[in-house]
C-alpha cells in the first residue's frame, strides 16, 4: 500500500508521482513561519487532525505574493501538498495564485478522472496529487494548505495582518 492508501499496482508515472509526494513530505519546502507577515491563516482538517499555520507577505505593490512560510503537522499528503504549493506560488501575481488554487481544487474533485490538459499543465508538480482525488477522505488533506493560502492572501490583500486564532491545545 502506498501513500495515503494508494499505491498497489501502480504504473511508472504513478510511482513517480508517489515518490514526489514522499520526497516533499520528508523534505518540505517553505516550512518555517515568517516572523513578519501581511496575512496569516490557521486551518485544521477535523476529519484527521492535520493542521497548518501559513503566513504570507505581499510585494510592495500588493499585487504579487512575495513569500510564504508555514508550519504544520499531518499526513504525508497534507505536508507534501503544502510543500509543492509553496514551490508553485511564491512570486506569482495574486490572480495567478487564485487560478492555481482553483485548478488544484478541480483536480482534487475530479475523482481520478483527470482535468483538461491546460489545467494539468498549469499545475506543475501538483498534478502528482491526481491519484489522491480518488480517495474522498484524502482530498481534504491535499486541500488544507491551499485553503490556508487562500485565506492568508485574502487577509493580506485586505490589510489584515492580525495573527490567526489558534485554539489552545493545538
Amino acid at each position: 500500500m502506498g501513500v495515503g492508501g494508494f499505491g498497489a499496482g501502480l504504473g511508472s508515472m504513478e510511482q513517480l508521482y508517489q515518490q514526489l509526494i514522499l520526497d516533499h513530505s520528508r523534505r518540505p519546502h517553505g516550512k518555517g513561519l515568517l516572523e513578519a507577515f501581511d496575512g496569516e491563516s490557521f486551518q485544521v482538517n477535523p476529519t484527521c487532525g492535520d493542521q497548518v499555520r501559513l503566513r504570507v507577505t505581499l510585494a510592495p505593490d500588493g499585487a504579487r505574493l512575495a513569500t510564504l512560510g508555514w508550519d504544520g503537522q499531518g499526513c504525508s499528503i497534507s505536508q507534501a501538498s503544502i510543500s509543492v504549493m509553496n514551490d508553485l506560488v511564491a512570486g506569482l501575481a495574486l490572480p495567478e495564485v487564485a487560478a492555481l488554487g482553483e485548478a488544484f481544487g478541480l483536480l482534487m474533485h475530479s475523482r481520478g478522472r483527470g482535468v483538461p490538459d491546460q489545467v494539468a499543465d498549469s499545475l506543475g508538480d501538483a498534478i502528482a496529487f491526481e491519484g489522491v482525488s480518488q480517495y474522498p477522505m484524502r482530498v481534504k488533506c491535499a486541500l488544507l494548505g491551499w485553503m490556508a493560502l487562500k485565506d492568508a492572501v485574502a487577509k493580506a490583500a485586505a490589510g489584515d495582518s492580525s495573527p490567526a486564532h489558534v485554539p489552545e491545545g493545538i
